[in-house]
């Protein structure tokens, strides 16, 4: 089968960085990295964190929204470039209009987990 992502519904969120809960112990490739945070529509986001995504994230992700752990984790399973992804409702934390553009660039045609 290759390489499988599994993103659920309730996002996992680990103690650690943003970056590292998105690069989830994978090598780090910047460009990679800007692609899945603007197609996650993480971009702005991340650049009003204190610390970029350098910011710590406390325990399951406690002090960000249901709406960014949900993109958190769509990012995660982006970034590990999956063969097969598993999507347990991805678009239900977030609003009407941050799921059109996650379905736009992320994971509709010509999104970038296509």
């Amino acid at each position: 089968v290759g390489r499988v992502a599994y993103c659920p519904q309730v996002p996992c969120i680990v103690a650690g960085s943003v970056r590292e809960n998105i690069t989830f112990g994978r090598e780090f490739d910047a460009q990679r990295y800007a692609r899945v945070l603007a197609a996650c529509a993480l971009d702005l986001d991340i650049a009003a964190l204190p610390a970029g995504d350098a910011t710590e994230l406390g325990e399951r992700g406690i002090n960000l929204s249901g709406g960014q752990k949900a993109r958190v984790a769509l990012a995660r399973a982006a970034y590990s470039q999956p063969d097969v992804a598993l999507l347990d409702d991805p678009l239900s934390a977030v609003d009407p209009r941050v799921a059109r553009l996650l379905f736009s660039d992320c994971l509709g045609p010509g999104g970038l987990m296509q």
